[in-house]
């Protein structure tokens, strides 16, 4: 299978290089740590103006109508430069799914202000991705042609900046997948900072009321596309993985050839070209499992066995790879006015969003059981 890039494709991944390597630097990165939104506006507003946001929307609304594929490409360089902007939780929760399952209305409401870096979105998949067989922590009780949600979604990514938040829901006839204000009457956000720094708040919800044209999708329809924003969420993120750990192996092996140890460059010691050669078999891995699961994904072929491959590489084989280049830097790789070990913090805190290696495994396990048995996955 031939998973070189088209001409438009190395276009794309082009452009995002030049505008994450151009903005993001180093000391821009550590600059907006310091704010509280964890916010970089000047950044964002450049991906918008390269049109990098609106890659998968539709071209009726100002999209490129390209692919998921797209969109990681983008993604993978924001892990390259561990870029503090909103673009997964924006594009891949938010636009993604009002792109493929919105109504008109919806897609005319909010498609083009994401596109135009107007609006960010997100959605709260916490609870029900981080494990199979979990519910929503949101109930929804029905009250005329909408719904009112109670109780609480944990961590949902940048929802201090988003102006509506795809909230699943459970009622006594399934879940329902509603667009929520996480600002408006019955909603309050908690401030809750991750791993890697970015600002994930917790979002309570009291009695919410959602009209008729904000549910995505009603109880009866939601599994579906549940399960795809899942799929989509998990490869965004091992877009994001992919791109941490390229960068993070090419930092270390940059290091190995410069510090010098009895005479010689570190990288010519047997025990660090073995540690440097791991970290790059582990991002190839990442490499190829991520594409084939974007492109079965985008080719609406099905995915979920790829997927949770390809998250399990990203979560284990991520977290591995960020380990030893920070060791390969000795003790500087663990001084935090020193860059690599946001690259650290980035692999860390993707090992575990949205189901952990043993979850994927099991899920895997599960997926493998079914095509023996003709069951279907629990």
């Amino acid at each position: 299978m031939d998973f070189t890039f088209d001409e438009s494709q190395q276009a794309v991944s082009q452009s995002a290089e030049a505008v994450f390597g151009g903005i993001a630097t180093n000391e821009r990165v550590a600059e907006v740590e310091l704010t509280d939104d964890r916010f970089d506006e000047r950044l964002w507003s450049e991906l918008a103006r390269a049109n990098l946001l609106g890659l998968s929307m539709p071209e009726e609304h100002g999209g490129s109508g390209l692919g998921l594929t797209e969109t990681c490409l983008v993604l993978e360089q924001q892990g390259r430069t561990v870029a503090p902007v909103p673009l997964w939780a924006t594009v891949v929760l938010g636009a993604l799914p009002i792109s493929r399952w919105g109504t008109e209305d919806q897609k005319s409401a909010w498609l083009p202000a994401v596109v135009a870096g107007d609006v960010r979105l997100s959605a709260a998949l916490s609870e029900v991705g981080s494990y199979r067989g979990s519910v929503p922590a949101v109930s929804a009780v029905a009250q005329g042609d909408g719904w009112r949600l109670t109780g609480t979604c944990s961590n949902v990514p940048q929802a201090h900046l988003a102006t509506r938040v795809i909230v699943p829901a459970r009622s006594p006839d399934g879940v329902v997948l509603a667009i929520v204000d996480p600002t408006g009457p019955g909603a309050t956000l908690e401030r809750a900072v991750t791993t890697d720094r970015q600002v994930h708040p917790h979002l309570h919800l009291d009695g919410a009321a959602i009209e008729a044209q904000d549910v995505l999708a009603p109880p009866a329809g939601s599994a579906p596309v549940l399960a795809g924003m899942l799929e989509s969420a998990r490869i965004g993120l091992c877009a994001i993985a992919l791109g941490v750990a390229e960068e993070a192996t090419r930092r270390a092996a940059a290091y190995l050839n410069e510090r010098q140890q009895f005479g010689h460059p570190l990288s010519t010691f047997q025990g660090a070209k073995m540690r440097a050669a791991d970290a790059w078999i582990d991002t190839e891995a990442m490499r190829v499992t991520l594409w084939e699961s974007a492109w079965r994904i985008d080719t609406r072929r099905p995915a979920a066995e790829a997927v949770a491959v390809a998250k399990w590489w990203a979560s284990e084989a991520g977290q591995r790879v960020v380990h030893a280049t920070q060791h390969l830097h000795g003790g500087i790789g663990a001084d935090i006015s020193y860059p690599i070990h946001r690259f650290f913090l980035w692999g860390k805190q993707i090992e575990l969003m949205l189901g952990s290696p043993p979850a994927e495994l099991d899920a895997l396990g599960d997926i493998l059981a079914s095509e023996l048995t003709g069951s279907t996955p629990s």
